[in-house]
């Protein structure tokens, strides 16, 4: 089974002059001492796709014998100068299904082999506190690097880590950088051993054909292309978070797949949409499977806060046990099915077209043109289609109609924000104005929503009480105070429209 570490640290090039390797750093900071804590042998093969599909989403995956953490390591990139590790017990050459599974949406499936084998003769040294605490490690490591692909070569260097310990203060490492400075260590180029080994020892790395040279600086396209890059990065890193059932994952890999979404469809203008439509085909079916978990997670943590916040006398029958057996059976099937879409072939594609469009996106001539121009008026657009549905669901009566036409007007409200959001860098306070109205708009038509839907639930649920022949009374509470929080959501829908109508006028939009 596999288990997860977090490591943070930096990595530094020796001293040019000969100073004193490693330098002594007692005295700063916090350092009382450096304790050495002797050598070690470490030994890591390194497995990558055929063309470094790994290293190039600044992701690893090796098998290391040698030193205190031998095994499998999937390493992940996190901001800042963190990565998370998965750490997997050594095994045979073949990787394990797990680590290859939580590499997925890096590798597209494509077969993994060894690429590099990397061998560390290491010094090891402990950064110790007052109280003899390890703040830090220290290591000094002769590397060398043999490449395992063809017409590979061999390399050596020599270079410094520093790694805080486990919860340790960041502010640390600023502290011992700026003493190595004043010995004249410097930072290293390469931010890891495997992208300097493969950079040194193959071609592959090197001289990567820029296929994007056609984009404008600063142009329409250039702001929207860097937008759909930083969700569809977002949506490649959030695969192995939702694949482990890390905390909130599927909701953010389903928000990111509608915020893609809508960014393809808001700005058709600037991306051809002959090859989009069938990424936002995907990006919607992928969201509408994540929608089952999510929804039912956020149906749960309704239906068991009621449930908690009513007081004892007014909870009458086997309510929590009847709420802990239907949680169960529909999260096991939700589970499953978030799973399998992870192992479908139109996820596998989606990723692939993904790739593609990021790669060699399909520009359209008005690409070139000016932002305040090609995203205003699409920003415009995606106003006048919320316009259309949110005034005639406000003018209609209360009840089952009006709740639907609200809930089609909440996805507008939605769409217009993402666009805001990917016009943001361009149009600045404007665009953020009207972003931040679209999204209070899409927050109180959205807990209108589940209020609808979680009072159909609780309808369910007393139905299958009653025929069980127990009370219905709490079904019948809870069901009464989310109908009545659906009204009074529905109040205050008017005023936050109007705010919207005041945001989007063309003549604030254009600053």
């Amino acid at each position: 089974m596999a288990h997860s570490t977090r490591e943070t640290e930096r990595k530094y090039a020796p001293p040019a002059d000969g100073m004193s390797w490693p330098p002594d750093l007692a005295g700063v900071g916090p350092v009382a001492e450096l304790a050495d804590q002797g050598v070690q042998d470490l030994d890591a093969v390194y497995y990558d796709t055929e063309d470094l599909r790994l290293s190039r989403s600044r992701a690893s995956l090796r098998r290391r014998t040698g030193g205190t953490d031998a095994g499998w390591h999937l390493k992940l990139p996190l901001p800042g100068d963190s990565r998370e590790e998965i750490q997997a017990p050594l095994s045979s050459e073949e990787v394990p299904e797990e680590l290859r599974d939580l590499a997925f949406s890096r590798t597209r499936g494509a077969p993994l082999r060894p690429v590099i084998r990397i061998r560390s003769t290491r010094s090891l040294h402990h950064l110790l506190g007052a109280d003899g605490e390890v703040l830090a490690e220290l290591s000094v490591d002769d590397v060398t690097a043999e490449a395992l692909l063809d017409d590979g070569g061999r390399a050596t260097w020599k270079e410094m880590e520093v790694e805080l310990a486990e919860d340790g203060d960041p502010a640390l490492l600023d502290t011992v950088e700026k003493a190595l400075r004043e010995h004249g260590v410097d930072r290293a180029q390469s931010p890891s051993k495997v992208a300097r080994g493969l950079r040194e020892t193959t071609s592959l790395l090197n001289g990567t054909t820029d296929t994007r040279g056609d984009v404008t600086p600063g142009s329409a396209g250039d702001h929207v292309l860097a937008y759909v890059d930083r969700l569809a990065g977002a949506l490649r890193d959030l695969d192995p978070a939702v694949r482990r059932e890390l905390p909130d994952s599927v909701h953010q890999m389903r928000t990111t797949a509608r915020r893609l979404r809508g960014c393809l469809r808001s700005y058709r203008s600037v991306l051809d949409r002959e090859a989009t439509d069938l990424v936002r085909q995907d990006l919607k079916w992928l969201a509408n499977e994540l929608g089952v978990e999510r929804d039912h997670e956020v149906l749960r943590e309704r239906l068991t806060t009621g449930v908690s916040e009513l007081p004892g006398e007014l909870v009458l029958g086997a309510v929590e046990a009847r709420l802990r057996t239907w949680d169960a059976a529909q999260r096991t099937e939700a589970r499953r099915r978030t799973l399998d879409t992870l192992a479908s072939p139109r996820y596998l594609n989606l990723l692939d077209n993904l790739q593609a469009l990021t790669d060699a996106p399909p520009l359209r001539a008005k690409a070139a043109g000016e932002p305040e121009k090609v995203l205003v008026k699409a920003l415009l657009k995606e106003y006048e289609r919320l316009a259309a549905r949110m005034e005639p669901a406000l003018d209609m009566t209360p009840g089952p109609k009006r709740d639907a036409a609200i809930h089609d007007a909440r996805k507008a409200a939605k769409r217009l924000r993402y666009a805001a959001e990917a016009a943001r860098a361009a149009l600045g306070k404007p665009a953020a104005r009207l972003g931040k109205r679209a999204k209070a708009v899409q927050q109180v038509s959205g807990a209108q929503h589940d209020s609808v839907v979680t009072s159909d639930v609780l309808r369910d649920l007393a139905v299958a009480a009653h025929a069980a022949g127990e009370p219905g009374f709490t079904w019948g509470l809870l069901y009464g105070q989310e109908r009545a929080s659906a009204r009074s959501r529905e109040r205050r829908l008017p005023e936050a429209w109007a705010r919207v109508r005041a945001a989007a006028r063309p003549r604030k939009l254009r600053g």
